[in-house]
């Protein structure tokens, strides 16, 4: 998978934990960046680096979730998975534990997200998708490896009801295959919220990092 190189908003202490977000179309790596800082200046997250991928994304022309699914290229999703993945091993290769990474994202970021924590073949500390659907959900068992690693490893999941770009349906949808398959996962409704995030739902999302990364103080992480 080519593109810009990922941007990157390192840890202000020991670094022991990271979070992979992932944009939507039409947006770029850069555009949640500000997230990450926001939370900087609150003195959030110090122990955790923000990794903000420039990926390349599909303009969404279907109006059904059925319809979504046959639209989808099965490879090129797979080469976007294997993207997250080798970017999760990474950060594994420089001393951080898997269960201490969380992949997710906005719209089609977050669809990738969700895609590539349920077909993890490593247990992550938690994946997540804003304003997102599961891809390949009618043949997602078939990327599912047998372990079952992320069986028990919490999904936030956050959607407005008045979202016309990724249906508020699909993101019920996508939360209910998901508990069908054994998966724990926290489906919040925003009302009036269309194709974009509010500051409460981003207060819920800080609430599921802070319980995923707790602060580990002088103990475990990299020296990075």
């Amino acid at each position: 998978m080519s593109g810009p190189a990922a941007l990157v908003v390192p840890a202000v202490k020991k670094h022991t934990a990271t979070v992979i977000f992932a944009h939507g179309l039409g947006d770029t790596g850069a555009g949640w960046m500000p997230l990450a800082q926001n939370w900087r200046r609150r003195g959030k997250f110090e122990e955790v680096a923000f990794i903000f991928p420039n990926a390349p994304t599909i303009p969404i022309t279907v109006t059904t979730f059925n319809d979504l699914q046959t639209a989808h290229d099965e490879v090129g999703i797979l080469r976007s998975r294997d993207y997250f993945n080798s970017l999760v091993a990474e950060e594994v290769a420089k001393g951080i534990p898997s269960t201490r990474i969380v992949v997710g994202g906005f719209s089609q970021g977050g669809a990738m997200s969700l895609f590539t924590g349920v077909t993890s073949p490593i247990k992550l500390g938690g994946f997540f998708g804003l304003s997102a659907y599961l891809l390949l959900y009618n043949k997602i068992k078939d990327f599912v490896p047998s372990s079952l690693p992320n069986k028990d490893t919490p999904v936030f999941m956050g959607h407005g009801d008045a979202d016309p770009t990724v249906k508020y349906a699909w993101g019920q949808r996508t939360a209910a295959t998901l508990k069908e398959l054994g998966y724990g996962v926290d489906f919040r409704t925003y009302p009036g919220l269309q194709h974009s995030a509010d500051p409460e739902e981003i207060d819920d999302l800080e609430k599921y990092l802070l319980a995923r990364l707790p602060p580990l103080g002088d103990t475990g992480g990299s020296k990075a």
